[in-house]
């Protein structure tokens, strides 16, 4: 990337190199781009120009100002809009998105149990593959950033822009509405934002989709939050997924990516999935076994701290 000035105005030349996927993750972002400028207040920086045979993109320039104590609540609010921005009618603009859990990942985590010797109740494998199913359908044409990490949000004196559009994708909202909740499960930087702060952004996240839509969002993050758990690549880097059964090490040992280990990871995400299932429904007995996976891991390892509640 490059910082440039074209005729006296500041700008932003990126280019993606050769690698896995990179004629992909350019088309993705040139389209998503493109997309999200529909939104007025902008969410996203101008495209102003394209190459696609050497892959680049010359984008506005952003003045990025340090986020402020309750950064959480202009960020959701902006990723409502910028998840309104299409609909329906852009389907195959960009592909559907395709991060959720598998039965796999239902097999790795019910093997962790086993390997913390954690009993699991008879009707969870079940309630997971049930959950793996119904998010496999869950609608949704909303413009999914794929990344929306701590550190691809712009705070600008306008309001929040998102950069970094490679990975995103078309899908249900809920996927991203839940990282505040969940831990941003794709980031280095993970963050748990104090209660008050989370209800408020994410009140601010329905009032703007509403706005934006005439359309509630659903009340129920619950599915959306469990998904994350399922997935043992949402505890590593981009780079290492898909490589390994992740799950599977957390038994036998800890490793730290940005600023939390992965049984950090995990312990926050087994203690939400808990708590949002504490009063029956349909995960009521993965919401029992992950209570039960929490505190054995607390005990085993008694110095895990809770997740950073302050953006690093």
């Amino acid at each position: 990337m490059w910082r440039v000035e074209l005729s006296g105005t500041p700008a932003v030349v990126k280019q993606l190199i050769d690698g896995p996927g990179g004629a992909e993750r350019y088309a993705r972002e040139v389209a998503a781009l493109t997309l999200a400028s529909r939104v007025d207040p902008p969410v996203a920086p101008r495209l102003l120009g394209t190459d696609p045979d050497q892959r680049v993109l010359v984008l506005e320039y952003l003045d990025h100002q340090r986020p402020r104590e309750d950064w959480v609540v202009a960020y959701a609010e902006a990723l409502a809009r910028l998840h309104a921005s299409t609909g329906v009618e852009d389907t195959g603009v960009l592909p559907a998105w395709s991060g959720g859990p598998t039965r796999n990942d239902v097999d790795s985590f019910l093997r962790l149990a086993h390997a913390l010797g954690v009993a699991a109740p008879r009707g969870v494998r079940a309630e997971l593959d049930d959950l793996v199913s119904r998010l496999a359908r869950s609608p949704g044409s909303a413009l999914l950033h794929g990344d929306p990490c701590p550190g691809n949000d712009l705070h600008t004196s306008s309001g929040v822009r998102f950069v970094d559009f490679e990975q995103a994708a078309l899908g249900d909202g809920l996927t991203e509405l839940a990282y505040l909740r969940i831990g941003f499960p794709t980031c280095w930087c993970v963050t748990a934002p104090p209660r008050p702060l989370l209800k408020e952004a994410e009140v601010a996240y329905r009032a703007a989709w509403r706005q934006q839509t005439g359309r509630d969002v659903p009340d129920d993050l619950t599915d959306a939050c469990a998904g994350w758990l399922l997935r043992g690549d949402a505890l590593v880097e981009r780079a290492k997924r898909e490589t390994l059964d992740h799950l599977a090490r957390i038994a036998r040992r800890d490793w730290r990516w940005g600023t939390a280990t992965a049984r950090q990871r995990l312990t926050h995400r087994l203690g939400i999935v808990s708590q949002m299932t504490a009063h029956g429904g349909e995960l009521e007995e993965l919401g029992q076994l992950a209570a039960a996976m929490r505190e054995n891991l607390l005990t085993r390892w008694p110095s895990l701290q809770p997740l950073p509640t302050r953006r690093q």
